[in-house]
């Protein structure tokens, strides 16, 4: 059996000038790959590599000169019973303390520092659950769950499909739809129940489920469009009669009525005549507004008599 070719070639004598320690055994294969092959033309674009590389070495990204970190490291807030919110689901923080916590995500668990100190660990959960609360294995369960935790929207389906059978068949050709955020539409939907009347409602979905409409928007249109359209009177309210016989009632029917003739004494301002108007105030002249100037000859009475002439 031949030894392999790497071992044939560190076997092989070379003369002084040639000695593979110094340049590496494969010198040709090595030239060819890093030196050759970059600039040698592309045969259907006819681009040069080395050149390409060049002009696109401003566009890339540098890697760091250290890898980073396995994990992605988190803050989070302990709510006021000890759990933690990570990616949509709560994890218990064992003690008696409410504090921040410093949690570290790696690629199949979680943990949990508090003071420099690892307080827990969880295995990540499988892709998909979501409003799940874990605790530590092996320990008495916690007394109380998440004070913020979100219910689920399947109490909104069971509602919706609880009005009929033809809410309920839109409601499955919905759900069945790619790309719809599920809890989103059916909280709508069912809001959307509760602005309009059932009857409404069930003609509303049976033509969206005839073209197949699933947007909120279309089907607020479509709602709308039936109430105008129909002939729906609106319900009337049912009245207890019996509440003529309560206390309440009885002593708010026996009271004395009460008495506004105060309001018909009031003075009135007195009525002009019809063809006469009030007098008018004559706004004084600019010359009354005037200081008149002290008569210097008046003490001269022939010149005082040859004026009033």
């Amino acid at each position: 059996m031949s030894a392999p070719v790497e071992q044939q070639r560190l076997a092989q004598v070379f003369s002084d000038g040639e000695g593979w320690k110094k340049w590496g055994p494969y010198l040709a294969e090595r030239q060819w790959a890093t030196v050759r092959m970059e600039n040698r033309p592309a045969s259907k674009t006819g681009l040069v590599p080395a050149v390409v590389f060049e002009s696109e070495r401003s566009y890339l990204t540098p890697l760091p000169p250290e890898l980073p970190a396995p994990y992605c490291s988190l803050e989070r807030g302990t709510d006021a019973y000890g759990y933690i919110s990570v990616e949509g689901n709560y994890y218990w923080v064992p003690g008696t303390k409410r504090e921040d916590v410093k949690v570290l995500r790696y690629a199949e668990r979680l943990k949990i520092y508090q003071h420099r100190a690892c307080v827990a660990e969880y295995p990540l959960p499988a892709d998909g659950v979501k409003n799940a609360h874990f605790h530590p294995e092996g320990g008495p369960p916690p007394r109380h769950l998440p004070k913020h935790r979100k219910h689920g929207w399947q109490h909104e389906e069971q509602r919706l499909r609880a009005l009929g059978p033809e809410v309920a068949a839109y409601v499955d050709y919905a759900l069945a739809t790619p790309g719809l955020q599920r809890p989103r539409f059916l909280r709508e939907l069912l809001a959307l129940s509760r602005k309009v009347t059932l009857t409404v409602f069930v003609q509303a979905l049976e033509r969206a489920l005839r073209y197949r409409v699933v947007r909120m928007e279309t089907l607020e249109r479509i709602a709308w469009l039936c109430t105008s359209q129909g002939q729906l009177s609106l319900p009337s309210a049912e009245v207890d009669e019996s509440f003529r016989e309560r206390p309440a009632y009885q002593d708010g029917y026996l009271t004395d009525e009460p008495d506004f003739s105060l309001y018909d004494e009031l003075p009135r301002e007195e009525e002009l005549p019809q063809n006469e108007e009030p007098p008018r105030q004559e706004a004084p002249s600019r010359e009354d507004e005037l200081p008149r100037e002290p008569n210097n000859n008046s003490n001269n009475p022939s010149e005082s008599e040859n004026s009033h002439e």
